[in-house]
């Protein structure tokens, strides 16, 4: 594989970023459709889009990111414990942006999917799925 050449970290960010792009598309497509076309609110509509997200999310960095060797018993709830803040922090910066100070909803989505995306890397690189063999 031709990412195999550069140091691990950069292979481990870039193979990061691409996950993200997907489970991006997957939450975004579940928000806008759920706002523009179901009338949903925007805050619940964009923690609907974090579950699919977040299904997608598990699977492309257990595979591709981080090349898991952990089971998935023990990836599992320690992924789920890091969604569950970053579920948590979307639903509190989306309120906050969209209910509150009444800004527009999807500007403010890629606002709150930068700061959750940071949380949910290190939570996850040093959490659920680290080696915890040794």
């Amino acid at each position: 594989m031709p990412l195999r050449r550069y140091p691990r970290q950069s292979r481990q960010l870039l193979a990061y970023v691409v996950a993200g792009g997907i489970t991006a598309v997957a939450h975004y497509g579940v928000l806008v459709a759920l706002v523009e076309l179901a009338r949903v609110d925007p805050v619940p509509a964009t923690l609907a889009g974090f579950v699919v997200g977040a299904v997608v999310s598990y699977t492309l960095n257990r595979w591709l990111t981080f090349d898991a060797t952990n089971s998935h018993a023990q990836a599992t709830w320690r992924f789920g414990l890091i969604a569950a803040g970053g579920f948590a922090l979307t639903g509190v910066l989306m309120h906050l942006f969209v209910a509150v100070w009444d800004l527009p909803y999807l500007p403010m989505q890629f606002v709150t999917t930068g700061i959750v995306m940071v949380f949910s890397f290190l939570g996850h690189k040093f959490f659920s799925f680290a080696d915890r063999a040794g």
